[in-house]
């Protein structure tokens, strides 16, 4: 990845202009650029990342978001549109997570912008609700390592310690009695993944929810991830448990309207069992000489398109047309996965639904990942055990890719073999540097990834 992408081939803009260009020379760049990334994930050998990969859909989108583009959704007298949007999102994603069940609260929620917003605001609702409500001053919350990063950012952000349960090597789930062991008169909260990133596997929310329930603390579901086709896998007979508001202990649930949602990026929806939790993080200044003011969520002002495009997408596709799609995925992800375990080197880890993960006890598994790097794959690395995984979107479910699949992962195998006493180049932090690395070496380690966020908003030196 360059440091200074198309400078050699585009002009730099170190300062504004003086005079502007004409619209029809911007939009061609435009396109040249947007056609050559697209290229990368049309094959179908990108995990995650593109969830729709459909740019009929992706046209109809821009259209349905260019109509309200422009519009600020905080002013709703004008734009009272962004409230039927807005709210009808809500409804849908609350009956997708069965909340007719809850009888004796209100449910509600609340459409931000994706699913590290979502996890914030979460964090954020049971701190101030506990605070309110319980007169608790030093909030903490529990959550299985292999939750998201979210949380430990919410956290950071917002005062809450973090305590982070071990998950059993096997299973990859959360240590349930750690958790239980672990919660005080402190503990605001107790987090589980449906499915979590790193290995797409269901926490036991069943029993995660018996302990809330015992001591009197929320429950936050992350389904950020699988919110939005776990549902449907689950209606089409494959092996998932219940997450949702059917299990009386969750109290909230995020879930990304950008990802099996199919919608732009840049949306995602909690939900709360009750409505008195949601508003706790509201916002209110009474006494500004501007006049008074509130908002219902960290951001103030949000483009009306998004709200329009993502209402969009979810009345186009119904629930026949999520079903759907979501058949072609889990279909495409066993086929890969019987791929993984046809060989004997290679172990997925847990048991994963539409995103699996795999390691190997006979060699590092980034040497796979550098021989299907050659041939136009591209995975996300993990570490403690290194690992690779495959989150199965609409891209992979394309003619002849899982078949692929299986062909360049018996060819990365042998490839895996024949190097197995050399270090992989792909992995150098995962694998080979960082695993285990503590202190100083833990500190050189943030320093390399702050340089390289650095780089992203870098602007190449004249000359």
């Amino acid at each position: 990845m360059s440091t200074f992408p198309y400078q050699d081939r585009y002009d730099v803009n170190r300062r504004l202009p003086e005079g502007g260009r004409s619209r029809e020379e911007i939009l061609g760049e435009l396109q040249a650029m947007a056609k050559e990334e697209d290229a990368f994930w049309e094959t179908g050998k990108c995990s995650g990342t593109m969830y729709c990969g459909d740019h009929d859909h992706y046209h109809f989108l821009t259209d349905a978001f260019g109509l309200f583009a422009h519009v600020n959704s905080l002013q709703r007298d004008m734009c009272p549109s962004s409230t039927k949007f807005e709210a009808e999102i809500i409804a849908m994603t609350l009956d997708l997570l069965h909340a007719e069940a809850v009888h004796d609260t209100e449910p509600a929620g609340l459409v931000t912008t994706g699913g590290t917003g979502s996890i914030a605001h979460a964090m954020l609702a049971y701190r101030e609700h506990a605070r309110q409500e319980h007169g608790i001053t030093r909030p903490n919350v529990v959550k299985p390592e292999t939750a998201h990063p979210a949380f430990d950012k919410a956290c950071h952000l917002f005062g809450i310690e973090l305590r982070r349960a071990p998950v059993h090597p096997e299973t990859t789930l959360v240590d349930v009695d750690w958790v239980d062991n672990h919660i005080d008169d402190q503990t605001v909260a107790i987090i589980g993944s449906a499915c979590n990133y790193g290995y797409g596997t269901v926490d036991p929310i069943a029993t995660l929810s018996d302990v809330a329930l015992e001591h009197g603390v929320g429950l936050h579901v992350d389904g950020c991830l699988g919110g939005f086709i776990l549902p449907f896998g689950k209606e089409l007979g494959y092996d998932i448990p219940l997450f949702d508001y059917r299990v009386p202990g969750v109290t909230s649930i995020s879930a990304d309207t950008h990802k099996y949602g199919y919608a732009l990026k840049g949306t995602s929806v909690l939900t709360f069992r009750d409505k008195a939790l949601r508003n706790a993080q509201y916002f209110f200044v009474t006494d500004w000489s501007g006049g008074k003011y509130c908002s219902p969520g960290m951001e103030g002002s949000r483009s009306g398109g998004l709200l329009a495009a993502t209402w969009a997408s979810m009345v186009y596709f119904g629930r026949e047309g999520y079903r759907n799609h979501a058949r072609r995925i889990f279909e495409t992800a066993e086929t890969m996965q019987d791929a993984v375990r046809s060989h004997a080197e290679l172990r997925i880890l847990g048991r994963p639904t539409f995103l699996f993960s795999f390691t190997s006890d006979a060699f590092d598994v980034y040497h796979v990942n550098d021989f299907m790097r050659l041939r136009g794959w591209r995975f996300n690395g993990q570490q403690y055990p290194n690992a690779l995984h495959m989150a199965v979107t609409r891209p992979q479910t394309q003619a002849e890719v899982a078949e692929a699949f299986a062909v360049d992962l018996d060819d990365a195998v042998s490839y895996a073999h024949e190097h197995k006493d050399a270090a992989p180049r792909s992995g150098a932090i995962y694998g080979g540097v960082a695993g285990g690395m503590t202190g100083e070496a833990d500190a050189f380690i943030k320093a390399v990834m702050a340089d390289m966020m650095d780089g992203y908003q870098q602007i190449p030196p004249e000359g």
